[in-house]
């Protein structure tokens, strides 16, 4: 067992190089929804649901994003290790042509359809209606960030992740200082509520997308190739349906999925405390598993890298050791916030948050039940998100990732929230059930050794049509 520990020289030092800039990555990126959910919980328990609200389906398009750099990534990285730097061009241009439609898409339903689209997620009129005023700006936002996850990802792929944390912590810094202006009226803007924190994310959105622009222009070390990113060729186009696609599939099913809980709870009796306490819950829980996703993220560049470069045969024990890595990470981690919760978080975040005795047991109840799960959550989405992912085995860890979630944890809780009528404990445990099956098929498909593959090809010069 122990010597699954012992790696060739420069093998750790490489590791915490490489994960600590996504997790700070993630940190930011998630402090971001935090910061939001803080400043907008200081107007009231109403607005803070209708903003959760609305970050709903902003959470599944969030998640499509994801899954578009991911799949992305799943070929980048075994090209990287190939030094195939005109192929990577040719997957960033599919990976922006999917994202910018989508983000469009999006963009156009929220800005056109806000009060109709935001309808669909919850009864309460009044969470409906504010849900409505943040959705109809905050929209346009993904648009431009779009590009920039599809640029953040390739180049995080690629083992430079430092990129994407300097251009999300300039975001992070300007969207902030952006809600303290316009929620609360400073600097002789007039208050705007719930609409101010929206159009701060779009201005920090925009920004994030001018540097990123201007960044990869002035580029010498990965030059972009204004040609193949347009024309990325038909092969290439294969390539990447046949790869990146189930990822994407994978990651869109999922959010759609998990966007169903906060949908469930927004017609239980007494929602409005239950999304408060579900919007407090969620934000701290991203906080406290960066570090799940940026060793999930990091064995997806390791694992990828190494078929790349042809050393296949050193995959499996690579794989074994991240998803050992994983679990113990996640075990620590578990124990430290499940003590954090009693010492700090209720006693020093939710009095922040204004939240009603009613909404902080319940937000203190969800908390708990995550952290007890915290070491099968890293396990199993190191090895699906990371080890099976970058080693080619798309289609698997796609069918493992969400039969689970649609298949155990949403019956579960429609059953015990919405037919039964159990309440927000049953609930909250049905949401975590597909972290066991997850573990058990996960760990059944990596012993079998088959999700190894190299999904790599050359493209030809004139042969990509």
């Amino acid at each position: 067992m122990l010597k699954i520990f012992r790696r060739e020289p420069g093998f750790y030092p490489k590791l915490l190089s490489l994960a600590l800039p996504i997790l700070l990555q993630n940190l930011i990126t998630n402090s971001l929804g935090l910061v939001d959910t803080f400043m907008v919980g200081t107007m009231g328990q109403g607005p803070l649901a209708g903003v959760t609200l609305a970050n709903i389906p902003v959470f599944v398009v969030q998640l499509m994003m994801f899954g578009i750099q991911s799949g992305s990534s799943v070929l980048i990285s075994q090209y990287r290790g190939k030094g195939d730097f005109q192929a990577i061009n040719r997957v960033m241009g599919i990976g922006m042509y999917i994202a910018g439609t989508i983000g469009l898409v999006f963009a156009l339903i929220m800005g056109f359809l806000p009060n109709q689209f935001m309808g669909l997620f919850g009864s309460d009129q009044g969470v409906v209606s504010t849900a409505a005023q943040y959705a109809q700006i905050v929209g346009w936002s993904y648009f431009f960030d779009s590009f920039v996850q599809v640029y953040n990802g390739a180049h995080r792929a690629m083992g430079n992740p430092n990129r994407g944390l300097i251009i999300l912590g300039v975001s992070m810094v300007s969207n902030t200082f952006l809600n303290w202006v316009f929620i609360f009226g400073n600097l002789g803007v007039a208050p705007l509520g719930v609409r101010g924190a929206a159009l701060a994310t779009l201005l920090a959105r925009i920004l994030a997308c001018a540097i990123a622009i201007v960044w990869a222009l002035r580029d010498k070390k990965f030059p972009l190739d204004l040609g193949l990113l347009l024309r990325p060729g038909r092969e290439m186009v294969r390539r990447f349906v046949r790869f990146a696609t189930p990822v994407m599939c994978n990651e869109t099913m999922w959010g759609l999925g998990s966007s169903l809980f906060p949908t469930i709870m927004g017609h239980m009796d007494g929602s409005e405390e239950i999304l408060a306490a579900y919007a407090i819950a969620g934000n701290i829980t991203n906080l406290c598993t960066v570090g799940v996703f940026a060793i999930a993220g990091t064995a997806a560049i390791l694992v990828g890298q190494e078929i790349g470069s042809g050393k296949s045969d050193r995959v499996y024990s690579l794989g074994a050791l991240l998803n050992v890595l994983a679990f113990l990470f996640g075990l620590g981690a578990g124990l430290v916030f499940l003590v954090l919760l009693h010492l700090f978080i209720v006693p020093v975040v939710y009095p922040l948050f204004k939240l009603s005795p009613t909404a902080g047991g319940i937000c203190t109840m969800m908390l708990t039940v995550i952290f007890i799960m915290m070491p099968l959550r890293s396990f199993e989405t190191t090895n699906i998100v990371g080890v099976l992912r970058g080693g080619g085995d798309v289609t698997a860890a796609t069918v493992i990732d969400i039969t689970p979630l649609w298949l155990v944890s949403l019956p579960l809780a429609v059953l015990a929230g919405l037919v039964l009528k159990m309440g927000i404990f049953w609930v909250q445990l049905a949401t975590v059930s597909e972290n066991i099956v997850k573990c058990i098929l996960g760990l059944w498909r990596f012993r079998g050794g088959k999700w190894i593959n190299d999904v790599t090809i050359s493209v030809k010069p004139g042969a990509e049509g």
